[in-house]
């Protein structure tokens, strides 16, 4: 169950662009018509507040079919970021703008005072920004670690290591598993657990490693992929755990 605070004040950016007016001029989508609006307590001209989001005059004053995706999107965070919000759900907020543009959003995400979630393939936006990075490890496991994408990457990899130094087992000389208690099935099962181990390893490396490229994020299978890791860690610790049960 989700409860939510009365105090809540929330402010969403679509990245369908769902809630913008085509016809509207920018200015008056951004103040609902007013020529100050109030951000932050302090009273500001629209047109001087659109021009910290790059626009000029001219295009504060123009009908918003006339901005190109990147104008689009730049418009919307104006508004958002204008709201008296204490809490932003920013959907895919870097989707087309340009690098002048991303680089003074993440200015001003990183002092905002309230509660933002951020929802992005952009890894070094998130790293930049964030504070934690909530992540769906798969089973119905949802997991919050400290830090942006690459804090989660060295974190999930530590604890991986870190369960697979108390799961394995210890190698001894001339050692071998006692198979008179086990059962014939659990004795196959164990007989094939190295190798399960070793190739679901060798998968999980592979992934990492499209998932080190940036770049990688802008494919559409990348979601699938961040879906099969979390699914081959899930079956690497179980392995790992049954190796222990059956050792």
């Amino acid at each position: 169950t989700i409860r939510r605070s009365k105090t809540i004040k929330l402010a969403y950016f679509d990245q369908m662009r769902e809630n913008l007016d085509l016809n509207m001029k920018a200015m008056d989508f951004v103040s609902g018509g007013r020529e100050h609006i109030d951000i932050g307590g302090k009273s500001k001209h629209i047109i001087g507040y659109l021009r910290q989001f790059l626009f000029t005059g001219k295009q504060a004053m123009a009908p918003i079919r006339m901005f190109s995706g990147g104008e689009k999107n730049r418009l919307m965070l104006a508004k958002i970021l204008s709201q008296p919000a204490n809490l932003l759900i920013l959907d895919e907020p870097t989707n087309d703008l340009d690098v002048e543009t991303l680089e003074l959003l993440e200015e001003m995400l990183v002092d905002y005072t309230g509660t933002l979630i951020l929802i992005s393939h952009d890894r070094t936006f998130l790293n930049n920004v964030v504070g934690s990075t909530v992540v769906m490890d798969g089973d119905g496991v949802i997991n919050q670690y400290a830090g942006g994408y690459d804090d989660y990457l060295i974190q999930k990899q530590d604890s991986l290591n870190e369960k697979k130094a108390k799961t394995a087992p210890k190698i001894k000389p001339k050692s071998k598993p006692d198979s008179k208690k086990l059962s014939y099935k659990q004795q196959q099962e164990l007989k094939q657990l190295p190798d399960k181990i070793e190739k679901t390893e060798t998968e999980i490396g592979e992934i990492q490693l499209q998932l080190s490229d940036p770049e990688f994020f802008q494919k559409p299978e990348s979601q699938d992929a961040l879906i099969r890791l979390a699914r081959l860690e899930a079956d690497l610790e179980r392995y790992y755990e049954k190796w222990s049960e059956l050792e």
